[in-house]
């Protein structure tokens, strides 16, 4: 049975965090996504290998038996990879290192507990207590379904006004809410839509891991906004009002006379909606440009240059 180097299926080092661990599973997996790789059986197998490497690296007790394990492998292939000639107690559910916890003896087929989302030999052993797909099971135990995380990405419209996305599992299609408010790295779940439970045991979650993709116009910042406004220098100078377009609508700024260019207003309310209470609002920040006029005219100058004179 052939060693499955998860660090190196996600592209991480061996002291990666589980910052850095998250980051290259939702790159490779966008990458690699049925969705986007169609018919593609290549890009199927790669996606569901980059799950199996998450699976054991982001749960940190999963993550520290595998590496326990590294350690030990060469011992597992001395005994010719058999599972029956192994200590595996130290992996299984339940057990503590050196055999003393409860050991499973019973096999369980992770094909049934977890549908087709395709584990290998090498995960059914180490953590399922299983063996190979086509050997005879013993009378199983319940086990909950696995939680699935599926990335998403939605543009800052959508991120204040709320959105549906339609996910595809199986045969099924499931509209899910994104509600108002949430920003890169949300978790919006959706209970029961994961993996079936086996022999009784609970399905797991989807969790839409949501990404907001950058704007044109606004940059967030938590709650709230930027943007740059470009004014004429006749409003800074003299005052005036300017009418600007924020997510909420379209609102007027007053500009007192002589406004420097860079200066920053602030609008109570016109920035993004909070995501525990949809009532409230971050602010919008407006950071004032001068747009300088060009193409004077001859007797435009001129008056520049009679101002000039007054103010010297």
């Amino acid at each position: 049975m052939e060693y499955k180097d998860y660090y190196r299926i996600l592209g991480v080092n061996k002291d990666a965090s589980p910052e850095e661990i998250r980051r290259a599973y939702r790159r490779l997996a966008r990458k690699y996504h049925p969705d986007v790789n169609p018919n593609n059986k290549e890009a199927e197998e790669r996606f569901k290998e980059i799950n199996e490497a998450y699976e054991v690296l982001a749960d940190p007790e999963k993550r520290r038996k595998y590496d326990q394990l590294g350690a030990n492998w060469q011992q597992f292939q001395e005994m010719g990879g058999d599972p029956s000639s192994f200590d595996w107690s130290q992996w299984f559910a339940g057990a503590t290192p050196g055999g003393g916890g409860r050991v499973y003896t019973e096999y369980v087929d992770l094909g049934d507990l977890f549908g087709d989302s395709g584990f290998s030999d090498f995960f059914r052993y180490i953590f399922g207590g299983g063996a190979p797909q086509g050997t005879r099971q013993r009378r199983g135990f319940a086990a909950d379904g696995r939680d699935i995380e599926q990335p998403v990405e939605i543009t800052l419209e959508e991120a204040y006004h709320g959105t549906t996305r339609i996910i595809q599992r199986g045969p099924r299609r499931i509209e899910v809410r994104i509600p108002p408010g949430v920003q890169t790295g949300s978790r919006v779940r959706v209970a029961g839509e994961g993996e079936p439970g086996h022999n009784g045991g609970r399905p797991g979650d989807l969790y839409l891991l949501i990404t907001v993709l950058d704007h044109p116009v606004f940059k967030r910042e938590g709650n709230d906004l930027r943007m740059r406004l470009p004014v004429d220098l006749y409003t800074l100078i003299l005052g005036g009002e300017v009418t600007l377009q924020t997510l909420k609508g379209r609102v007027s700024l007053k500009i007192p006379p002589e406004t420097k260019s860079g200066q920053v207003f602030r609008l109570r309310g016109q920035g993004m909606p909070l995501l525990r209470d949809n009532s409230q609002y971050g602010d919008l920040y407006v950071e004032v440009e001068a747009v300088l006029p060009q193409g004077l005219s001859p007797a435009e100058k001129d008056l520049f240059r009679q101002l000039a004179a007054l103010r010297r």
